[in-house]
Order: structure tokens, then sequence, then C-alpha cells
């Protein structure tokens, strides 16, 4: 692990607890993000009109096989979740009266894209709420299933939450969904290289993750994977070159979303660079080592805020980041003081009526950096402003 530090570019100034937000890209595959933009500036036209379909073929080939994809055509690369979600309810023939059905702890902008969406087409977004701390997978999925409505045309959850850092039983969701004759939607932003995942195993109809979190890519390095029963639904957010193509490729659904105009798409091409760097590094090994840290070092936290775990302490729930509960009246002031004065880089989540403290773990991390969080947490409380 100790040479594994020296590979990323993080401030070492900085007690780094925040992977989970926007990743951390090590120095090989940031040189490969580079190498790819100096040949887009070697020859612009080449890149972005001809060679650079069949780059992205590639990218989208590695991603498919890492991920579980049967087929790298169902796979189209965007640069994030949110774009993805986007992409996917504008697209949704909502009716009138139609629902989607969620949880309470999605991710903010994707709860605010379905609202947008539904309420545009007098629809409703559904937000069951599930109780808190999770006892088992059962009594979960049960909680979810007591929002569907004879009006629920689909399903939308997270595999991972952002606020609570909690993973989500979506596969048994996902069955039982299909079964119902619903369309199956997921939010795997958090999913791909942190936790086992294998995406010939869901019975999803969408599933979007980011490679610039776990996969370390380079930052706007995401995918949206559409059934191909799906795929006539997804029109273009942006309708470019790629509608009424001069030259269709064998995929509407890819021309319409990579034919969409000039940009740099360099991050999507290191993918099989973060693979390679992942295979040369063992990274189930490194992945297990940051587990077992997460969990490891979690009681002391619930002990020093006077909080409780919202679900049960094991791999089913927990990855690489873990939610501890705190109680603040300024979460943001909070956050920027742990930053300013303590040089420490953490978010401090706001889900409702709740607020989450969320570290995360990645190769680069040691107890000692838990140990500069815990003291810093310690000596605010002591000050009896920010946290009670």
């Amino acid at each position: 692990m100790e040479k594994l530090r020296e590979q990323f570019l993080l401030n070492p100034a900085i007690t780094f607890l925040n992977f989970g937000s926007f990743g951390a890209t090590p120095k090989p595959i940031f040189d490969n993000y580079q190498h790819w933009q100096r040949v887009l500036e070697a020859e612009p036209v080449q890149f972005i009109a001809f060679d650079g379909f069949n780059y992205l073929a590639d990218s989208r080939t590695a991603l498919a096989k890492f991920i579980g994809c049967p087929d790298k055509d169902d796979l189209v690369m965007v640069t994030n979740p949110s774009f993805a979600i986007n992409l996917i309810a504008k697209n949704f023939p909502l009716q009138e009266g139609d629902e989607i059905l969620a949880t309470d702890i999605e991710y903010g902008a994707c709860d605010r894209t379905w609202e947008f969406y539904c309420k545009k087409n007098k629809a409703t977004y559904r937000k069951q709420k599930i109780n808190l701390p999770i006892t088992t997978k059962e009594k979960f999925i049960e909680d979810f299933f007591e929002g569907l409505r004879p009006s629920t045309k689909a399903i939308f959850i997270s595999h991972i939450t952002s606020a609570t850092a909690l993973i989500f039983p979506v596969k048994e969701i996902c069955a039982i969904a299909k079964s119902k004759g619903l369309i199956t939607i997921v939010d795997g932003a958090h999913v791909p290289a942190h936790i086992p995942f294998n995406l010939s195993e869901l019975q999803v109809d969408f599933y979007t993750g980011a490679c610039h979190k776990w996969m370390m890519a380079a930052k706007g390095c995401s995918f949206l994977y559409a059934h191909k029963s799906v795929q006539p639904l997804c029109d273009p957010l942006i309708v470019s070159w790629g509608y009424k193509a001069f030259k269709p490729s064998h995929s509407t659904f890819l021309d319409y979303h990579q034919m969409i105009g000039t940009r740099d798409f360099s991050a999507f091409l290191t993918v099989p660079a973060c693979i390679e760097f992942m295979e040369k590094n063992n990274w189930p090994s490194v992945s297990k080592i940051c587990h077992e840290m997460v969990l490891a070092n979690a009681d002391r936290f619930y002990k020093l805020l006077s909080t409780q775990s919202i679900s049960p302490l094991t791999s089913e729930w927990i990855g690489q980041m873990i939610c501890i509960p705190i109680k603040t009246p300024e979460p943001e002031q909070l956050q920027r003081k742990l930053y300013i004065d303590y040089k420490i880089e953490i978010p401090i989540m706001r889900q409702e009526n709740d607020v989450y403290l969320r570290y995360s773990i990645n190769a680069f991390n040691t107890v000692a950096n838990l140990d500069t969080l815990y003291h810093a947490l310690e000596a605010i409380k002591k000050e009896g402003i920010l946290i009670k």
C-alpha cells in the first residue's frame, strides 16, 4: 500500500477522506489521459471525426468485459451519471398519473431530474421512505415495494447511495420489479471497481456508473447501459450529426449519443489504462484492506459522536465508504472548518433532516488519516458549537 500512495497526485498536506465524490486519478492513468489529449491535438480532425470512434469502441470493449456487459454496443460513454439519468428521464414515456418509484435516500441531482420531468408530464415521483437503521435485506425490500402503485411504470434506485453510502439489494429488487412488468433504472455511480459487480446478473433496463470514481479514470468518464429493448426510447439529449447520419453505424443508439459535436473525450479513453492499473496492483486485495479499515474504525466514531450505525456493519451493506450520523446545526460550516482549520477533505452530507459524515478509504489512506479526523472532531466537539 505504501508504494501505491506514491502513485496519486493528491496534495500530501491534505488528509483526503473523500474519494467517493470524484475519485482520484493515479499518475499512470493521468499520463494516459494526457497521451490521448496529445493525440487529439496532433490531428484534431482525424481524432474527432474519424479515429475517435474506433478509440471509443476499444474503451467500451474493455469496460464491457470489466463490468460483465455482454455487448459493448449496449454501452455509451457519458460525462457523468447525472447526464445519463437526464437522458432517461427526458425520454421516458410518462403519461399524466404515472408514477416512478424511488427511495427517499437517492442522490439529490437525480431526485431533481425526476421531479422536473414528472412535473412536466403531470406524473408523480414517489420517494418511498426507507426505515433506518436497516435491519435485514428482506425488510428493506418490503419497505421499498410498499410504495408500489397500479400507476407505477418504473423503479429508480441507487446501487450505492451517496448520502448514506449504503449498498442496496438491487439484484433482488430488479428481479421483483421485472416480474411486475416495470422498467428498471439503477444509479450505480459508486459501483464499478468499488464492490464486486456483474451487469449480466441484473434484470436491469438502464444502468449508469461512473468510471472517474472508484475506477480512477480521468474526470468526466462515465457510462450508460441500455438494454436493447429500451434503446429505441433513447432519443439524444443533443441533436447533432448522429441524427440522420451521413454514414450511420450499425447502432442508432451509439450514433445518437456519440456523435454530438466537438468535444474532448480523452477521459473516456482512459478506461483500459484504469483496468491495467488495477490488474497490475491486485486491486481486489487493495479493496479488501480498505473495506476492513472502513469497518474497523467505525465504532469509535459512533461513540465519539453519540450516534449509531444505520445498517449492519457487514459487506452486504458497506463497501469502502461509510456514513456516520452526526448531530450538527451547521453541516456546511462544519465541513469548511474541517478543511480550513484541519486540512481534512471530507463531506458532511444532508439527507432530508438527517446529517452524515462520510469517510471513504482507498489505497493511499492509512489509519493515521482516520486518527487525524477523530482528533479534529474531538476538538471541535469540545468547543460545543458545531457538534452537539
